[in-house]
């Protein structure tokens, strides 16, 4: 008979930022090279549910390239760092904007009916206007009747530009097969993203 094991888990997600010098909030982000940790998010398309991946990384290079046409490229590798990439899908459709406190109807469909390992769910909010946002993740059977998950905490209130990763707080937790991610607070304004990844085994595994 065989064993599988796995084997170090690893990512990385590398990309090219354009320099636009009527907004530079690419360059702001990027150029300092911040020796801690960072987050980094890739969205397939703007489709609620769409395939999405995250990861807490190291930023390695921010390498400018001039082209012939004038243009400026920035090249940039990051490595993952205390996890691996994470694949999973989206709680917004792309970037979603809340001028209000907002708690979707309906959910986002993972097919399985309950899974039991737990979760993970990354945030990255874009812009913010107000006080603060929280944002928060609930599930449900029946894509009808929602309630926060247990073991799962809301995401800090920001209260501003932020990226944060939260998980169960153990990977015993049952996870039933509509997730939805509303928003409370005051503000006027918050752009954001979340995408969230259900474990299907004991060590993270998706």
């Amino acid at each position: 008979a065989h064993e599988r094991l796995y084997g170090p888990r690893d990512g990385a997600i590398d990309f090219s930022a354009f320099f636009n010098d009527a907004a530079l909030k690419a360059h702001v982000a990027l150029k300092g090279l911040p020796s801690t940790d960072i987050q980094v998010m890739y969205l397939r398309g703007t489709t609620l549910g769409n395939p999405a991946a995250a990861q807490v990384a190291k930023q390695i290079g921010y390498d400018p390239q001039r082209g012939a046409d004038g243009s400026l490229i920035m090249s940039v590798t990051t490595k993952a760092n205390l996890y691996p990439t994470e694949w999973g899908q989206t709680l917004t459709a792309g970037k979603r904007t809340d001028t209000v406190a907002t708690a979707p109807a309906t959910g986002v469909d993972f097919t399985d009916v309950t899974t039991s390992f737990g979760m993970a769910a990354y945030l990255q909010v874009f812009s913010f206007t107000g006080t603060s946002a929280t944002m928060t993740i609930q599930d449900s059977a029946d894509n009808a009747a929602f309630a926060n998950i247990t073991g799962l905490s809301a995401f800090t209130a920001a209260t501003g530009i932020t990226v944060q990763r939260i998980e169960t707080d153990t990977l015993v937790r049952d996870v039933r097969r509509y997730l939805k991610v509303n928003t409370t607070g005051t503000f006027s304004e918050c752009t954001f993203a979340v995408m969230v990844v259900r474990y299907r085994g004991a060590n993270r595994e998706t």
